[in-house]
Order: structure tokens, then sequence, then C-alpha cells
């Protein structure tokens, strides 16, 4: 489709309703016979033959594609003929073109155009049902072995589905019905059976044989309905669906029709075998399904007041265990380190820092390569040739991404407590003047900004002394071959670190700017306020200068002799503090003072620039040498990546002792007060199924990251004794099932699954509406997320659940009247044969 036409609908709106708009937009009578179709994947097309359903009930949603077909004057259909298919028959095929009108509900103006011809295949029509598409070409399959199509960005749906799909006893509870009878409509925490129906639903499908893919629409806007964080089509976490539909399975299958009230207790003492046990029937008074006997298991949790030394007890029961993958407790930064020596490169280090640190932290880091004192240091991150941040000391390490350019000046003083010096940052612009405009000026910045320490009391030509000194080793030296005439002469012998090297001093008095505009480059990140905009904080330095001859005396510490005849500065500067009170100009002398009492405010709006006009920029400023730096020699150092853990370390680490965080303190019953108690789990009784969450995502406030660290976890002999602290646990050990995968980073990737078959015990790959066979030494990878671990002795044949063990009787009993019947017919041959025998 080149176009379409857009129109705005309420989500209680009717399918009948879209029917006649689209009509009436593409002028099709009343009487004339129409079919409509829902696009939801380039090429898969679903059809909307109940009138009366809603939008919401028909699973549309913003952006959704609809299409009209009309039957032609000979009664047959664009797309070939209408033909009510079983879904056990029916199948794309090659299809004529067809030149659909096409209707989009997303909530934009209706805007009526004109709409081109386009051709796509349509499948066959048939009744109503969000599961009846095949696979061309193939027409049943073995059961269970059905991929689902992705509706848009719900591969995690996907992935988690398949996952429990293949858990043998919730599929065969479902394929046999009995959770009908269980079915509980009135529990107000539940879904009023819908979720548990539309489930089944699925599964059904799914397990039937006659469908290589199915289409889950019904079962997702069910979902959606109840989790409204699911009803869209943005990607989400298929643990957070997985955690959803167990609990809502749950309580839909609720056996416990009405809960009591259950007074909590903690141990008091109490041996853990009885606080266990009673922990856990409180549990199945209240809840008892088939989700509990499957999934649930219970543990341990033990906190310590660090007070009081209070100790308390409770059991828990729970439905996955979320494990944290071991972290590494240090990361490595790329730093540039900017000297107070005007002449020395930029030296860029690599330096170890805590992963959860503060920038105190990289200073002091940084402070033991470089021998530079830490509390001189000012940490910054430079974008687009502007500060884009500004650090405190102590703000988090985890607010530095990977990418940044992470520059640390070195200046004289402290930035907080110096009395004699302030740190002020410096920009470079060069100034283009637009002679249309009259004295209108535009500015774009150029070149890496830099830090200066003044005195709080300077005057001009001595900062514009101090700031070409700063720049000294880009600003190029004067040739005395060069035009002895030109405008621009340097002062001699400026006494840097033994150095002479070359300044330029003003005797007349430039234009002052006029304004003080963003620059293109800069639209992308913060905006370069104007001068018109902040006229009265934004002052223009280096003006008339009645003193210069007299040069800089003796006793200043930058001191030198200046060149007579001087004609012209190189640049001129002004501040830009946007109110900031901190800095003072007097006009009448000259004189820039600082208040005594405080420093400058470092942040990214207070700054002074240096405006550069663009020729005298392009002869004296030298950008490869302003961007030039060397690199020290722990660039060279390369961290060892553990290749990878085991999922037993990521268990250890579960039940290791950990301090409760300042925000999620534990309220101690003695102390009557929040405390950061001491917090320990331990694993008492495990479930059947043991879902198994890896922790493969973090979040902080600055810091989102996904761990793609390799957990080498067991396909089968899992054992789980080691870490069951109840003594009469006995052997645990378990089978792998089914594995969800997540590839990719943070806010997107893709969803798939392994998983084993519990006809034929094979494994196989599910992505999306593709299933293929898969081997062993496939299943082990770095994108492994949620794991299904079956307890050996609850497979089935085993009749530990009540389905299994009817089954069991039930076969038994078959295979016993068989051999009853056999008997009989052997009995019946033999006395045949003695009749005949006797004649």
């Amino acid at each position: 489709m080149n176009s379409v036409i857009t129109r705005r609908f309420s989500k209680a709106d009717i399918i009948d309703t879209i029917e006649k708009e689209m009509r009436k937009l593409f002028s099709i009578l009343d009487e004339k016979e129409i079919r409509l179709w829902n696009k939801y994947m380039s090429n898969t097309f679903e059809p909307l033959n109940k009138p009366d359903s809603t939008i919401q009930d028909a699973g549309l949603y913003q952006g959704q594609v609809l299409v009209i077909e009309q039957k032609n004057e000979d009664g047959t259909w664009p797309r070939g003929p209408s033909t009510n298919k079983s879904p056990s028959t029916s199948n794309f095929s090659t299809l004529p073109k067809v030149s659909p009108s096409s209707l989009s509900n997303n909530y934009s103006n209706f805007n009526n155009r004109n709409v081109k011809n386009s051709n796509y295949c349509i499948p066959p029509y048939s009744g109503y049902n969000s599961y009846d598409y095949l696979e061309p070409g193939r027409h049943s399959e073995q059961a269970g072995l059905c991929g689902l199509s992705n509706l848009g960005n719900t591969c995690f749906m996907n992935s988690a589905v398949q996952c429990l799909s293949n858990t043998p006893p919730l599929t065969e509870y479902f394929l046999s019905d009995e959770y009908v009878g269980e079915l509980n409509h009135d529990n107000l925490l539940g879904m009023k059976g819908e979720i548990a129906n539309a489930y089944a639903d699925l599964i059904k499908q799914m397990w039937s044989g006659k469908y290589s893919y199915v289409t889950p629409r019904a079962f997702k806007t069910q979902v959606g309905r109840f989790a409204p964080q699911f009803s869209g089509y943005q990607q989400q976490d298929s643990q957070e669906l997985l955690a959803f539909l167990l609990d809502g399975l749950h309580e839909d299958l609720n056996r416990i029709r009405k809960k009591p009230y259950i007074q909590l207790k903690d141990a008091e003492g109490r041996p853990d075998e009885v606080v266990a046990k009673e922990a856990w029937e409180n549990h199945r008074k209240r809840n008892d399904s088939i989700i509990v006997d499957i999934f649930h298991g219970l543990f341990k949790s033990t906190l310590v007041c660090p007070e009081c030394a209070k100790i308390s007890v409770t059991f828990d029961p729970f439905c996955y265990l979320t494990l944290p993958l071991p972290l590494k407790k240090e990361r490595t930064l790329e730093v540039f380190l900017v000297g107070n020596d005007p002449l020395t490169k930029p030296m860029q280090y690599k330096i170890v820092v805590p992963k959860i640190g503060i920038i105190s932290d990289l200073c002091a880091a940084l402070s033991t390569l470089s021998h530079a004192p830490a509390d001189k240091m000012v940490v910054t991150d430079i974008y687009n040739h502007r500060f884009h941040r500004i650090f405190s000391m102590d703000e988090n390490l985890s607010s530095i991404m990977e990418r940044d350019d992470i520059f640390v000046f070195e200046v004289t003083g402290s930035r907080t407590d110096d009395t004699d010096m302030v740190v002020i940052p410096v920009y470079l612009r060069e100034k283009y003047r637009q002679p249309s405009y009259g004295h209108h000026s535009n500015t774009c910045l150029f070149g890496q900004p830099f830090m200066i320490s003044v005195p709080r009391s300077i005057t001009e030509e001595k900062l514009y002394n101090l700031l070409l000194m700063k720049m000294c080793r880009y600003v190029r030296t004067y040739n005395e071959n060069e035009d002895e005439e030109g405008s621009l002469h340097f002062v001699k012998d400026l006494g840097i670190n033994g150095n002479g090297q070359n300044g330029v001093h003003e005797e007349g008095s430039p234009s002052e700017m006029e304004t003080d505009e963003q620059d293109d480059e800069s639209s992308q990140d913060q905006e370069l306020p104007s001068e018109n905009e902040n006229s009265q904080s934004e002052e223009s330095v280096g003006g008339d200068n009645e003193d210069s001859e007299n040069g800089i005396g003796t006793d200043d510490p930058y001191k030198g002799q200046l060149c007579h005849g001087q004609k012209k500065q190189l640049f001129t500067f002004q501040f830009n503090n946007l109110g900031n009170p901190d800095i003072n100009y007097v006009k009448d002398d000259r004189q820039i003072r600082f208040e005594e009492s405080r420093q400058i405010r470092l942040d990214e709006r207070t700054y002074l620039a240096l405006d550069w006009d663009p020729e005298v920029k392009k002869r004296w400023f030298d950008d490869n040498a302003a961007e030039d730096f060397e690199k020290h020699e722990s660039m060279e150092y390369r961290p060892q990546k553990k290749m990878f853990v085991k999922l037993k370390d990521c268990i250890e680490l579960f039940t290791t002792k950990e301090k409760l965080g300042a925000e999620d303190p534990w309220y101690c019953p003695n102390c009557k007060q929040h405390q950061q108690a001491t917090k320990k789990l331990d694993l008492w009784s495990l479930p059947p199924v043991l879902v198994v969450h890896l922790k493969r995502f973090s979040y902080s406030r600055y810091w989102r990251d996904k761990l793609d660290t390799l957990v080498d976890f067991p396909i089968s002999n899992l054992d789980m004794s080691e870490f069951l602290i109840n003594p009469n646990a006995g052997r645990c050990e378990y089978n792998l099932i089914a594995v969800s995968n997540h590839y990719g980073g943070m806010g997107g990737g893709h969803y798939t699954a392994f998983a084993k078959n519990k006809d034929d015990n094979k494994w196989y790959y599910f992505d999306d509406t593709s299933v293929s066979s898969a081997t062993e030494d496939q299943i082990v990878s770095k994108a492994a997320y949620v794991l299904f671990y079956q307890r050996q002795d609850t497979v089935s044949g085993t009749g530990y659940f009540a389905h299994d063990h009817s089954a069991k009787e039930e076969t038994s009993a078959a295979l016993g009247a068989a051999r009853d019947s056999d008997e009989d017919c052997n009995e019946n041959d033999a006395e045949n044969e003695n009749c005949m025998h006797t004649n």
C-alpha cells in the first residue's frame, strides 16, 4: 500500500460501524457484498466477520490496517472462490491479485487521499477463528510442533507460551479438560475464568496436530484486557508475561471458593519444620490450583536487625526463582586528563573504578596513575564542542555511559573551597557577520572547551594573556618571516615553564559582540543561549585599554613584555552566566572581580566564550594540534573476561546473606522503626516444575544494561539437594524441558524458545511461526533467559499428578482388558481345535 485513508474510531465501536464507514469512503453500495480483512503482517490477513464485536474485542490497535474486498459482478471474489474451509483444511495458496481499498484506524485526523491499487495475497475466507491458518503446503503436524504468529512485537509472548505449552503436566491438564470443572468465575482476584479459557483454546489448537502455526490474537486480546501493559504492540519481557500468566491461571483455577483470613505468625524460636509446615498449610488454605501443584515451592527468609539483633524467620511461597548473575564489581573507563601545564598534550588513561561508585572514586583512580591531586580535578562530559555535563564529586558513576567522552581537568585551587582562585569553563566560538542584517552575527562552537583557574580579581588584559597562554600549544607561534606589516603581533617571553611563547595584546577597541546565537551543531544537544536573551547577564570583555603599553608588571605571576604597536587581539571574550551573581563585572576600570565568599557555579550554562573571527582562526588556530593527545600505557590494559558462570554460582549468590538497601529497609518490631537489616534466603522445598529466571537486565536512574554472561546450566540431572535446608527433603534432581531466549540489547531484541516435546522427547527450536529440530549443544547460550526444569520423580508415567495417575490406571485397565480378551480368544481356539480333533 502506497497510501491509506486514516480514520479515528473508539475502542467501543463495533466492526459493523467500520464497515459502514468504509462503504461510505469508497462508495460501495449497501447491496454489494464485501469482506473485511485485518492486515497484521506484511502478507498475513485475518477475516473480520463478527459485525457485533467491538474494536477492543477484535484485538485491533492504533495504526491497524483494514482492507475491504468487494465481490465482482460475476459473483466471484477478486482473490478466488469463497469456500469456507475447516481449520484442518484451510491453508495459504497462490492467489490472484486483488486491489483492495484500505483503512487505518489510527488516531489521526481524517484525511481523504487517493488510494492507489496494491496487490495482496489473501488467505481463503473461513469462519471466524483466531487459530485457523496453516503454513503453505503443510496440512498436518506432530502435536505440539506448532508455531505462533508474531502480531507485532509479540515474540516475547510466543516464547513464554511455547515454554508453558511444553510443560507436560500443565498441558495434559488442559488437554484432558480437567480445568473445566475447576474454573473459578467468582474469584475477585481472578479474571472470571477468561484467561484460563483463552489459554486452553490456544493449547488445544497447538496440540491438535492440524496446524504448523496458529495466530494467538484472541489470547493476546484477553491478556491485554486484564494486563494493560501487554495490550499494545511494544516489546515486552517474556518473564513478566509469564509471571502474569501463571498468576492469572492460578486465580482462574483456584479451587478455594472463599479464602479464609489467616493471621501470619513469626517463628518465635520454633523449629523450622513446624514453621514451614504451618506456612505451607496456610498457603494451601487460600491457594489451591494446578499452578500451585506444579510451580509453587517454599523458601525461608531470615532477617536480623543491626540494632537490637532481633531475628525474624518466615517461610514464603514462590512461583519462580529470580537468580542474580555474579557481576563484576569493577568497570573500566577511558578518560582524558588535561593537566595544568598548557604545553602538555591531554593524556588518555584507562582506569578501573567501582561499578557502584561515585565521581570521587574516578578521581582517586586517575590520581593513582597520573599523580595529579584528586581534589584539584573537575570531571566533565564533552559533546559537540561543549560541556554536556560537569559532574559533582558525589554523583554516581552509573551516570557515565561507555560512549561518553570524559575529560578531567586539573585546576589550580579547589573548585569548592579555594578563596584566591575561581574555576571558569571556557568555550571557543567562531563568529560570522551577516551583512544583510546590519550588525547581526552568528556564532558556532569549535574545538575543545577547557577549564581555567583565574584570580578573584583580574584585569582584562591579564585575563586575555592568561587565556592565550592556556591555548599556546595550538595557537600558532609568530614567525618573523611572515608579513611584518600584518595586524597581529605577539607577546614574547611569557615565561610559561621557561618556554617563551607568544601572545597578543590589544591596543585598540574591537567591536563589541552583538549576538550569541545557537550554532547549528548545538541544536542536537542543549540549547546555547543567545546574548539577546541574556543581555543583562552576558558582558563583552576586551574593549579599550589605555594601559596596554604598560604591559604586565614583573610582580605578576604571568609576567612578560609586550611588543609595541599591537593592532588587534586574536579573540574577544564575554561571560555568559545567566544571572549568576558570582560574576561581578566592573566596566569603568576594566576590572573583573568575583565574589569573595563563593565559587562560580560550575554547570553547562555558566561559561566564558572566546569569539574568533573566521579569518583569524584560520590563520592562527591549529585544529589538529588542539585535537592531539597522547595515550598512557594503561590503555593497553585488557581486563580478563570470565568465559562463563555456572547455574549453581547463581543459586549460591541467591542464598548469600546481604544487607538491605537504604531505599528498602525492614520494619523491626522491637525497635519500632525501619532498619537496614541483613537478609538471607534459603530453599526449603522445590516444586515439580522449577522455573528459573536469570536476572540479565539491570536498571538504575542512568544505567540500563543487559548482562550477556554465558550461564552454563545442565540439560539433565540438575541436583538441587545441596541447596535445600530441609533435612527431610531427600534427592531432588531435575531435567531441563524448556528455555526462553532473548537476543539483543535493552528495549528491544527478539525472543525465541527451545522446548522438549513430551511425545517424542526431542528438542525443537521455536521462532514465532518457525519450528525446527534442535540439538542439546545448541541450548546453552548467552541468550538463555528463563529456564524450565521438571523434577525427575514427576514426569509422565510416574503417577505423581492426579490426571497422570488416572491416565496410568486407565492404561493399566485397558491393557488388562486386552490381556483377558487375548486369553479368551486362545481358550476358544483351543476348544475349537479340540472339537475338530474329536471329529
